[in-house]
C-alpha cells in the first residue's frame, strides 16, 4: 500500500498484521481520486473508521487542507500516526482514537463540517448505513460536501429505503469486491 500521487507520492504505508482492517487497494484508490479530482485541493476531510489512513493520507498528499481520522483500535491508530509521520503530513492532520459514532455526535455538537467524508467501516455489520444516516441527520457536510461510502457489493441492500434529508446518492462504482457510493449534499440545490 502506497501513496499514489501528490507531495508524498510513492511513500509506502505501514499496515497491521492480520485482517482487522481492510485497506482500499491501489487500483480502487486511483479510481476514487480520479472521480474526486477537483474536490480534494483545499478540502476539509473526515476519514471515518480511518484504519491506517490510506484515503485521508492520499487526500492530504493531493492538497487537502486538513484531515481528521477516527480510529477505535489503539494499535491501528498508532500505525496511522506513524504513517502520517512517514509521509510528513502530520502537521495537517488529527487522529482521534475513539468510537466513530461518538465522534459524529461530538462533531455535530461543536458545529464541525467537512467537504469530503470517507466512510469505510468493518463489513457486514450495517455500520456504513448507520453512519450515513447520522451524517445526514446532523448534517456534517458543507453545503457542497460529498460523502463516499466503501462497502462490499453484498451490502448494497443496506442502503435501500434509507430516508435521507440532506444527502442524495448521485453515483456508484463497483470494483470487484468494493462498491463506492457517492452521496452529495443537496441543501444548497434545494435552496436555489
Amino acid at each position: 500500500m502506497r501513496v499514489i500521487a501528490g507531495e508524498a507520492k510513492g511513500r509506502h504505508l505501514k499496515s497491521p498484521v492480520g485482517t482487522s482492517t481492510r485497506p482500499i487497494i491501489d487500483r480502487v484508490k486511483t479510481a476514487l481520486f480520479d472521480i474526486l479530482a477537483g474536490r480534494v485541493a483545499g478540502a476539509m476531510v473526515l476519514d471515518l473508521f480511518g484504519g491506517v489512513g490510506s484515503v485521508g493520507i492520499e487526500a492530504l498528499s493531493r492538497g487537502a487542507r486538513h484531515a481528521t481520522f477516527v480510529e477505535l483500535d489503539p494499535k491501528i491508530a498508532a500505525i496511522l500516526r506513524e504513517n502520517l509521520r512517514l509521509t510528513r503530513l502530520d502537521d495537517r492532520a488529527e487522529v482521534i482514537r475513539g468510537d466513530a459514532f461518538r465522534f459524529l455526535e461530538t462533531a455535530a455538537a461543536s458545529g464541525r463540517c467537512f467537504d469530503l467524508i470517507y466512510v469505510a467501516p468493518p463489513q457486514y455489520h450495517q455500520l456504513a448505513a448507520k453512519a450515513l444516516q447520522r451524517i445526514d441527520a446532523v448534517p456534517l457536510t458543507t453545503p457542497v460536501g460529498l460523502v463516499v461510502v466503501q462497502v462490499h457489493p453484498k451490502e448494497r441492500d443496506d442502503f435501500m429505503g434509507l430516508m435521507l434529508r440532506s444527502l442524495r446518492l448521485t453515483d456508484e462504482r463497483k470494483y470487484g469486491s468494493t462498491l463506492l457510493l457517492f452521496y452529495e449534499d443537496i441543501r444548497e440545490q434545494e435552496q436555489a
